[in-house]
């Protein structure tokens, strides 16, 4: 439990990654500088009415909603920490004394408070902003640990899709009215979430990974990673091949709708009342595993992240840059933001909580979905297992049974206006035009490459299949 961690926090005494501050009645004004210094550093955890011997002098209780209220007004304003960072408090009472629980995850990104740089070392806070050579140094390493900040100095806001980009300012306002985003131009938008930075070995500004992962253009995003894909399979009749198959490659937020849909298609989503209202657990719990393989993925590596149905449990796997190894117990671990401009822009818009709290709920719901625990495995590929109740894997096969039925049926209608069509020469768009399809991977993805590989159409220029000129032709009367 957190009370229990706490109490082994205060034991181990302070270092370079626990700081404790008195706080009885208000906050400390290193308080921030400190803040600052872990998310620049290697994160920490900050505990609020503890001496710095240890001892617990708590926080007076008619002063903790106003310390709480003055920490989050303070944490979420640029003037303050910049660029502003969300952190949640914990209240923990401990020998009868209320102490506030901070817990701050390395930032991939280089804060300032009030203007000033802090890091961390052994004897605390320390101001580096006008030292140069440290400074740099700690631009270098977020962006070398971090891929996300990548730097493309040639990607254009051109390069990126200005639809996607109006409807993440709706979707942050939805969560929050008087959302910043609300007001700012593209450009601004996109600095304030900062896909927009300067790369400190070369000199030069640009959008980065995260702004080309996030919102780039499918051809855009294929080129910057040729590997870039997340595979949804259903597995619960046909176990060597499979039964449904969604081919992912297009951006995060498109990719979260798709991944929803698929588990949305293919499981059961029993009645379930909480607070006397009906929500999905299946949907709680599927938004959580969705976010988790987008999220905390390490996007340089060539291995596809991978969520797979299978008769009694739910996979998934995607790469990862370990902060441990082996089961990940829910109850005792601190969590770690592997992309936290991509974990904090899905924040912004809805699509997933505040680091830790996804977990905890992912453990609450899975629970009630199959009276199971799921498993997280913390290892280079990252893994997790939702259980699926017998009852789960009846309806599934249920449903890919009927859905299989029906796909076949339109595929088999589709595959022959598609050769008749071809019988004269016919480029993809023609093709696309003829079928009313727009997405071009999801057309050469389910339809073309499956009709070659079938040899139900041939390519007119087979040495160079990637030619302008390619058309396509049937040689079937």
């Amino acid at each position: 439990m957190l009370d229990e961690k706490i109490k082994a926090t205060i034991n181990h005494g302070e270092g370079t990654q626990i700081e404790f501050k008195q706080c009885e009645n208000a906050l400390n004004k290193d308080v921030y500088e400190t803040v600052c210094a872990f998310l620049n550093n290697s994160g920490g955890e900050l505990l609020l009415g503890v001496r710095d011997d240890g001892i617990i002098t708590g926080i007076a209780p008619e002063f903790i909603s106003q310390i709480k209220s003055d920490f989050t007004t303070a944490i979420n304003n640029p003037q303050k920490i910049s660029p502003s960072f969300y952190l949640s408090i914990d209240e923990v009472v401990i020998e009868g004394k209320t102490i506030l629980y901070i817990y701050i995850p390395e930032s991939s990104q280089v804060h300032r408070c009030n203007g000033k740089i802090y890091d961390r070392n052994e004897d605390g806070d320390f101001n580096i902003t006008d030292n140069n050579t440290l400074v740099s140094a700690l631009y270098l390493k977020k962006q070398t640990v971090y891929s996300e900040n990548k730097v493309y100095p040639y990607i254009k806001i051109e390069d990126l899709r200005r639809d996607l980009i109006k409807r993440v300012r709706q979707l942050a306002v939805n969560q929050r009215g008087n959302h910043p985003w609300k007001d700012l131009d593209d450009f601004d938008l996109l600095k304030s979430a900062q896909l927009y930075l300067k790369d400190y070995q070369t000199g030069k500004e640009g959008f980065t990974l995260a702004a080309v992962l996030l919102l780039g253009k499918d051809d855009v995003l294929l080129s910057v990673l040729p590997h870039f894909r997340t595979d949804a399979i259903l597995r619960i009749k046909n176990l060597d091949r499979y039964d449904d198959r969604d081919d992912i490659r297009t951006n995060l937020i498109e990719s979260y709708d798709r991944i929803m849909a698929f588990t949305q298609k293919h499981l059961p989503d029993p009645f379930y009342l909480e607070n006397d209202k009906r929500i999905s657990v299946r949907d709680k719990i599927f938004r959580e595993v969705t976010s988790n393989i987008l999220i905390h993925r390490e996007y340089m590596n060539a291995f596809p992240a991978k969520l797979i149905i299978q008769p009694t449990r739910v996979y998934t796997e995607n790469s990862n840059k370990p902060h441990g190894n082996g089961i990940i117990d829910p109850n005792n671990f601190s969590p770690f933001p592997k992309n936290p401009v991509i974990a904090r822009f899905f924040k912004e818009i809805g699509l997933a909580d505040e680091l830790g709290s996804g977990t905890r709920n992912l453990v609450k719901y899975v629970r009630i979905y199959s009276d199971n625990e799921p498993q997280l495995i913390e290892e280079n590929i990252f893994k997790m297992i939702i259980p699926l109740t017998p009852h789960d894997t009846a309806q599934a096969t249920a449903q890919a049974t009927a859905q299989a039925t029906a796909q076949a049926t339109a595929q088999d209608e589709r595959t022959v206006k598609i050769i008749e069509f071809c019988k004269t020469e016919r480029t993809a768009s023609e093709i696309m035009d003829f079928l009313e399809l727009t997405h071009r991977e999801y057309f050469r993805s389910k339809i073309l490459n499956p009709l070659l590989e079938q040899d139900l159409l041939h390519p007119t220029i087979p040495d160079k299949l990637t030619s302008p000129k390619q058309k396509y032709f049937s040689s079937l009367q």
